[in-house]
């Protein structure tokens, strides 16, 4: 039924029902609910027949629910009936208490029967006692429809109501937003957060409580089942905010590791979607919602359906500047003083007349300032190897007549992908191809390894060349050195073990301390498109991660004078913008 309307599914099992299920069967029912039982078939007869008159098997429908008036000659009062239809149409229809011509009807009043609607025929309808469907049937199922499939025309006529629905859609990115569940508690904090606030009570209920029913479903699994992916464990916890403006958007590593869950889904499991209901105080609630294991990539689809309004959003950071880390604004050292000052000779020699830098002069004064940083950024392959420089002492193996092309042909195809970003395959090639024991040092240098990629050097003078003029002056390669600083600076506190690269659950943090506010949802970006596949950020990544977020928040900025969170551009502007980056 699902598939079909688009709605929120509730599956019950008769033998551990909620003791309220009838409450949940009528509210449902008032707001168009779809809903079916069945009753278990028997494994040795086909379509077995009970002796009430039931199909085993059949999936019957549920066309009203109703508390009906009764009065007979000891006690008044109101008892709860369903009406359910076989899909058959036929005679064959449930012959117990309240069944087509029973003599329990004796006691409804014919006022009442005529807002039933009653009718004793053939056609595969009747009523029956909600303690007798109880009895009888093995389990329930309820469709819970969107707020849009009701029309106009039956909300204003007044007898049904609406569920009030939110709906949001996120991702868990390995090394970002893909936290695992609560036993993964430092990741845990770092998968998509969603606050909603509820604030009326249910309807007609002595407690004062308010239903939710929270529903999470995977998205796009059938799309990659073909590379043998399958359907990922999930769940989702709620969390109770007593002073939602007190604690930190979104909710740190210290809330998670002081402060339980209040409500949670039944269990982490492998299907499309995972379905609870809740009845909860009033008050402001945080959803997370989770894969068991951390670092296990998926799309979701979050709805939440609530009685009455809700207001939820997604608690996250608001994307913009932020104040730099104390740490990271220090005054430079003596020692930091005397290195910027040789960077600004080198400019200076390398600008000569004209004192502008184009990106390859640039590239050339970078790489000579950040050799360092550079350097670490290895792959785990290339940490493993050994190469001969090219002033080393022949070998015994190296003086025979042994072909060595193939072995740094095989080097060259194994690392250029990792370090040679900007280099297509057919030209490393050759290179490798030249490589002996004895020019390995000379073939691997000219393959580019450890230096800046061209991308970045030309983002870096887009960002700072207001007249784009593809060159940098003196002034603007200051300020631009100053931001470099700041950027290896958070690099150096964040790449604790001088590694070249640092988790990218660390990735907030780090843009953070470089003074970006960023969200989930762009963080999962930045990492698809600078993250490795292992989840890890190279130093050279996060460069071009703040570079381009300086560029475009500035791009913004500049329209939006006003600070309204709002910017219109034209085609012309946004190409002439956004092209030269």
């Amino acid at each position: 039924m699902e598939d079909f309307t688009g709605g929120v599914t509730e599956m019950y099992e008769m033998e551990a029902c909620p003791p309220n299920l009838f409450q949940i069967v009528l509210k449902a029912y008032e707001r168009s609910s779809l809903m079916g039982c069945s009753i278990e078939p028997d494994p040795n007869v086909l379509e077995a027949q009970t002796p009430e008159g039931l199909i085993r098997g059949h999936a019957y429908s549920i066309t009203c629910v109703k508390y009906v008036d009764i009065s007979t000659p000891n006690v008044a009062g109101k008892i709860p009936l369903l009406r359910l239809r076989n899909p058959w149409g036929n005679e064959s229809e449930w012959n117990g208490a309240w069944s087509d011509g029973a003599p329990e009807w004796r006691f409804i009043s014919e006022e009442e029967k005529e807002e039933l609607g009653l009718t004793f025929d053939n056609d595969g309808e009747f009523w029956m006692s909600f303690k007798d469907f109880q009895k009888h049937f093995s389990r329930l199922e309820i469709c819970n429809l969107n707020p849009d499939s009701l029309s106009e025309e039956e909300l204003l006529e007044g007898h049904k109501k609406k569920w009030e629905m939110s709906v949001f859609e996120g991702e868990w990115v390995r090394g970002v937003t893909a936290g695992g569940c609560r036993n993964f508690l430092d990741s845990f904090w770092h998968n998509p957060q969603y606050r909603i606030t509820l604030t009326e009570v249910d309807e007609g209920e002595d407690e004062e409580l308010c239903t939710m029913i929270v529903a999470l479903m995977q998205k796009n699994r059938r799309q990659i089942r073909n590379t043998g992916a399958d359907l990922l464990t999930i769940g989702f916890a709620l969390y109770y905010l007593p002073y939602p403006d007190r604690v930190p958007k979104p909710l740190d590593l210290n809330f998670f590791k002081y402060n339980a869950s209040v409500a949670r889904s039944p269990s982490f499991i492998n299907l499309r979607e995972v379905t609870c209901r809740f009845k909860l105080p009033p008050g402001t609630y945080c959803i997370v919602p989770s894969t068991f294991d951390p670092n296990e990539e998926g799309e979701f689809l979050l709805r939440v359906f609530t009685e009455k309004a809700n207001i939820m959003e997604e608690n996250d950071e608001k994307v913009g500047y932020a104040d730099l880390d104390q740490k990271i604004a220090q005054e430079p050292t003596e020692e930091e003083k005397e290195e910027t000052n040789k960077v600004y000779e080198f400019f200076l020699q390398i600008a000569k007349e004209d004192k502008e830098v184009d990106w390859k002069e640039l590239k050339e004064v970078l790489d000579f300032a950040l050799k360092p940083e550079l350097q670490r950024t290895k792959s785990p392959s290339e940490d493993r190897r050994t190469l001969t420089e090219t002033n080393a002492t022949p070998s015994v193996a190296q003086t025979q007549n042994v072909n060595s092309s193939n072995i740094f042909l095989t080097l060259g195809r194994l690392i250029c992908g990792a370090l040679c970003k900007d280099s297509p395959l057919s030209d490393l090639i050759p290179l490798a191809s030249k490589a002996t024991p004895l020019n390995a040092g000379v073939a691997l240098k000219e393959m580019h390894m450890n230096e800046f990629s061209k991308d970045i050097c030309r983002s870096m003078i887009a960002m700072l060349d207001v007249d784009r003029s593809g060159k940098l002056g003196y002034e603007e390669f200051t300020e631009l050195w100053k931001l470099i600083m700041v950027w290896k600076n958070v690099w150096t506190v964040y790449d604790t073990d001088n590694s070249g690269t640092f988790s990218g659950f660390e990735l907030r943090e780090a843009l953070n301390s470089a003074g970006f506010k960023l969200n989930s949802r762009i963080l999962n970006i930045l990492m698809h498109r600078y993250g490795g596949k292992h989840g890890q950020i190279h130093f050279d990544d996060f460069m071009m991660c703040a570079i381009k977020l300086k560029t475009m928040i500035d791009i913004f900025k500049e329209k939006d004078a006003n600070n309204t969170d709002a910017a219109t551009f034209s085609m012309e502007e946004w190409l002439e913008h956004t092209l030269y980056t």
